[in-house]
């Protein structure tokens, strides 16, 4: 029996395989460092490591050790505060350590122990309990299933499988090529032979010669298959991988005029925290983004995020736009569909019941999942009442207002929480 230990050392020559086992070992510890130093990030900068402590009570381990068992003395030298038969306490565990706190003539502790997470290692934990909600169809983690797929002729397969036009083709392909040189001679024979019988009769040695050069012509022609076993060609089908699972989440954003600065600000960060979440969960994901004012259009990432133009408020432009999107696009028996809108609620009256309608009739039967985020700091507006009625016929929509920047992480770790982890209700 052989034991491969793999000693491979990271960039911080310390064993990787190590550090994976201490991650692993003090998962719950690093997760509540992890939530204690998001607290007062920036989400710009969610993508970068973090230090974390660990108090040092949470990693220390049991020891044997050999005692000094029995009854002993010990004398040493320069006493001249004890005699024998003296008694005095214990020294506390931690004496000699260090601390926190300012200077003082009493108290005892020990440092936490501080060590650095990676970028990778940060974002494995921070989104260690988020997930895309209803993803019932298929699961990602699943292995790689295949599908058969045409690929070409092969000269081997099964009786079913014969392609007949390309077997003929083949076929008459190699009878032209086999036949070329016997037909050449047999022509230069038998214009040979009619200028023989010009000048001689049928019983000149030099005809008959001619004559049994033309039969061994024609029976080398005749000797030619019309099909050959080397003609035959089979369908090919080869088997594709096939993604088990098929998921795309269209991004919409509000950038009419009432979405100062500040509400786009927020838009944008959620956003992008949402980006960041989906590409990094689910390698087979597509991202669809769609900013809209009075019109709506789908734009790349720069775009969505860097574009300057502004107008009013017609939400339902956005939604038909998403409609005809997945109508056209994203079919919804071969795609898991999501939708995450962002929006300061402000559109005009008669449009919110037309976005209703739209959500109720055509585009929420179509989806898996719907998450509407209103940015406003004061009352709710007209489509978060209009939307409210939507939230109460399903159950995979939901909503929730954000008023300020520190209220993103809460909103979002709530809306894409594991299932299990709590309801989703609307706030």
């Amino acid at each position: 029996m052989f034991h491969l230990i793999d000693r491979r050392l990271n960039g911080k020559n310390k064993s990787a395989v190590n550090r994976e086992r201490f991650l692993k070992r003090f998962k719950g510890q690093i997760k509540e460092a992890v939530a204690r130093a998001v607290k007062d990030r920036s989400i710009t900068d969610i993508e970068r490591g973090e230090k974390v402590s660990i108090p040092v009570k949470d990693i220390n381990e049991p020891t044997f050790g050999h005692a000094q068992g029995g009854v002993w003395e010990r004398v040493f030298p320069g006493n001249k505060e004890y005699i024998k038969g003296d008694e005095f306490d214990r020294p506390q565990s931690g004496g000699g350590g260090g601390g926190s706190g300012g200077a003082g003539d009493g108290g005892e502790g020990q440092d936490d122990f501080v060590f650095e997470l990676t970028r990778e290692e940060f974002l494995n934990f921070f989104f260690d309990d988020l997930e895309l909600p209803n993803l019932i169809k298929t699961q990602l983690q699943q292995t790689t299933t295949f599908k058969p797929m045409r690929a070409g002729y092969t000269s081997d397969g099964t009786p079913t499988n014969i392609h007949v036009l390309r077997s003929l083709r083949g076929a008459l392909g190699r009878r032209i090529a086999l036949s070329a040189t016997p037909m050449e001679d047999l022509n230069a024979a038998q214009e040979k032979l009619d200028e023989l019988l010009e000048t001689c009769d049928e019983h000149d040695p030099q005809v008959i010669a001619l004559m049994a050069e033309i039969r061994e012509h024609k029976g080398r022609l005749a000797h030619i298959p019309w099909i050959d076993p080397f003609d035959l060609r089979y369908s090919n089908r080869v088997r594709v991988p096939n993604p088990t699972t098929q998921a795309v989440m269209f991004c919409v954003m509000d950038v009419s005029g009432s979405m100062d600065e500040m509400k786009k600000d927020i838009a944008k960060r959620f956003f992008i925290l949402l980006y960041l979440f989906l590409e990094r969960a689910y390698e087979k994901i597509e991202v669809v983004f769609v900013r809209h004012h009075t019109q709506a259009f789908e734009v790349n990432e720069d775009e969505f995020f860097h574009a300057r133009d502004t107008g009013g408020t017609v939400v339902s432009s956005a939604l038909k736009l998403v409609k005809k999107i997945i109508l056209e696009r994203y079919p919804s028996n071969d795609w898991n569909i999501y939708v995450a809108q962002a929006s300061d609620g402000d559109n005009w009256d008669s449009d919110s019941p037309t976005c209703r309608e739209l959500l109720a009739n055509d585009i929420l039967p179509l989806l898996q999942y719907y998450a509407y985020v209103e940015i406003t700091e004061g009352e709710p507006q007209n489509l978060w009442y209009e939307y409210e009625r939507v939230a109460a016929q399903y159950r995979h929509f939901t909503m929730r207002r954000i008023r300020e920047a520190g209220e993103i992480w809460p909103v979002f770790r709530d809306l894409f929480k594991k299932a299990g982890l709590g309801e989703r209700s609307a706030a």
